[in-house]
């Protein structure tokens, strides 16, 4: 709808908001994508940027020339390496990319993409961290999938191509194990086949509530409050438990269109009270 500018892709009833207040878009945090050149002021390509030290899940290498604006679409485009590389002793293999935002997000925000999955056996998706100076480690994980299995895929993979999958995930520096909750509900088609638009109200440190095209999917409780700024995270990465196949998969022999995650838009939301002056909305 073209009224989905101004508040938030909500199918008719499914607006949560309460009725004193509003949805007022965070602009430092939305985006979309009509100019020809990442904002730099919003997101960074540069997987080694703002002391973010992840480059990559080996053989899956984060380039940040693998994104470009087109179309008024941010587009990241999976390929195969002509020749391995080698970096920190990790081979690689593959080329993707990790697209994060400059700002933090914040609890009690709504958070939305539209998105077009890649249809290899890399993944897509949408989801939020913090950063990586903080002992606690929190993942907030809209939507994450993969284009296609692959023969060797785990046995609980299977539908990953069909999904809206979401994680709660807690790690502590220098301790090992780490705690996840998880939901999902599968999609009407295969995640590549057409945009979806995946959504994330973080209602509180006590509760996420994840939406599918507008409407109400499942909530998320976590085990400790989830209320440390995060940001954004778009990755398309290589998974150990849907190896890309020997001969490269899609990766190596896909299309252009087959091998591109699309994001038509990213936008964020926070509630405030409804007598706001109509300058500020």
């Amino acid at each position: 709808p073209c009224m989905a500018q101004n508040h938030p892709f909500f199918a008719e009833g499914e607006d949560p908001k309460p009725t004193d207040q509003q949805w007022k878009k965070i602009d430092h945090l939305s985006d979309e994508f009509d100019g020809s050149t990442l904002d730099t002021n919003k997101w960074s390509a540069d997987p080694g940027a703002k002391g973010w030290g992840w480059i990559g899940r080996p053989p899956g290498l984060f380039q940040p020339e693998n994104v470009r604006l087109q179309d008024g679409k941010m587009q990241v485009t999976v390929r195969k390496f002509d020749s391995p590389k080698v970096i920190n002793g990790h081979e690689f293999l593959y080329g993707g990319a990790i697209v994060r935002s400059i700002n933090p997000c914040q609890v009690g925000w709504y958070y939305e993409c539209r998105m077009k999955a890649n249809q290899t056996e890399m993944s897509s998706t949408f989801w939020l961290m913090t950063d990586d100076t903080t002992k606690e480690r929190q993942e907030l994980d809209i939507q994450e999938c993969v284009g296609r299995l692959s023969k060797e895929a785990a046995s609980w993979a299977r539908g990953w191509d069909q999904i809206f999958h979401s994680n709660l995930i807690k790690t502590t520096k220098g301790q090992p194990g780490k705690v996840q909750i998880q939901g999902s509900i599968q999609t009407e088609t295969k995640n590549w086949e057409r945009y979806y638009v995946y959504g994330a109200w973080w209602k509180s440190p006590h509760e996420i509530r994840y939406y599918l095209d507008g409407k109400y999917a499942y909530s998320l409780k976590p085990p400790v409050p989830w209320d440390q700024p995060k940001y954004y995270q778009m990755a398309i990465e290589t998974y150990d438990w849907n190896p890309v196949p020997e001969d490269g998969g899609l990766v190596a022999s896909g299309t252009w269109e087959q091998r591109t995650t699309q994001y038509d838009w990213v936008r964020t939301w926070k509630l405030e009270a409804d007598d706001a002056p109509i300058s500020d909305r």
